[in-house]
């Protein structure tokens, strides 16, 4: 759920205080699936988070496919995890070694830049996710 474009959890507005890799506030990846290690909505992540679920991404079929024969199968739902399944063009927080991964094998999904943790870029290229973005119209940033 959204209000006035940030997401809430249980009626609280959650107020994300980490930062993208613009060097900005953490952005709303997406709420419909609700995304996040922590399911905030926001690719926030924290020692907890093992896999480091920081790159929002705005899967497509071509990943989806990759990631299910990788052992992640991101599309099939789970109702016993109250997950429906992401379909193409949905967003989601993907770890950041995972996105790397499609990268290197040519399917990388497109990223929003301001929903995308800067811990990403202690795993992926700032270059690489700027040649990816959804969210930059052709200017240097």
């Amino acid at each position: 759920m959204t209000t006035n474009g940030r997401a809430t959890t249980n009626g609280r507005l959650i107020t994300p205080t980490a930062r993208n890799v613009l060097g900005g506030p953490l952005a709303v990846c997406g709420t419909d699936p609700l995304t996040g290690f922590y399911r905030t909505g926001c690719c926030d992540t924290g020692p907890d988070d093992l896999g480091v679920h920081v790159v929002c991404a705005q899967v497509t079929a071509e990943f989806l496919a990759f990631s299910r024969s990788r052992g992640n199968d991101l599309s099939t739902p789970r109702p016993e995890y109250g997950f429906a399944g992401l379909r193409p063009g949905d967003r989601w927080c993907l770890c950041a070694d995972r996105w790397q991964e499609a990268l290197e094998a040519g399917v990388a999904p497109p990223v929003v830049l301001a929903a995308t943790h800067e811990a990403a870029l202690e795993i992926v290229r700032r270059e690489d996710l700027l040649r990816h973005a959804v969210d930059v119209a052709g200017g240097a940033l």
